[in-house]
């Protein structure tokens, strides 16, 4: 196994049903249910120096999902082209998220999720075993529906660890 293949299997054993689909919309949910209950300060809690913000890794969710979204897209209808990668970090640096409010953030969330349940979910079968290449990565676009799942379930598993059972918000 490569070390990419490692890395990715990582999100994808975070998936907890083999029903991935119906995991977009639950994952979905147990994220906005989290973020509904948070105030707008404690989503600018950061559990160590250096770390994201509530507020921060709420939005790196959407901008990955966004950047997973436009490699489903273009590999689905057959781009052949090396799609780049991108820097999570460098990113979040130009985020400006804990600027913003948590509702405004929440907002987004929810409607780049809808996008992105709306392009899985209308993809002809055939296209979901379109192969592409990502930063130098063939991968398939089943594969990068996946990953925003197991990206997703990764998060979250991060939240409850380092956020919120620290703070006894659980």
């Amino acid at each position: 196994m490569t070390d990419f293949q490692k890395y990715i299997q990582r999100y994808l054993d975070q998936i907890p049903s083999g029903n991935w689909i119906n995991e977009l919309q639950i994952s979905a949910d147990k994220t906005i249910g989290i973020y509904s209950n948070l105030t707008e300060e404690q989503s600018n809690f950061a559990y160590a120096e250096g770390k994201w913000t509530l507020k921060g890794l709420l939005l790196h969710l959407s901008d990955t999902e966004r950047v997973f979204q436009y490699r489903i897209l273009a590999f689905a209808r057959g781009e052949k082209n090396n799609l780049p990668g991108f820097d999570e970090n460098g990113y979040a640096d130009q985020s400006f998220a804990n600027e913003r409010t948590l509702e405004s953030l929440l907002e987004e969330y929810k409607l780049v999720r809808k996008s992105s349940q709306i392009l899985l979910e209308t993809l002809h079968s055939s296209a979901l075993q379109n192969t592409g290449t990502a930063n130098g990565h063939e991968i398939t676009v089943e594969t990068i529906g996946k990953l925003i799942v197991g990206h997703n379930y990764h998060h979250l598993n991060i939240i409850e660890e380092r956020y919120l059972s620290k703070l006894g918000w659980m």
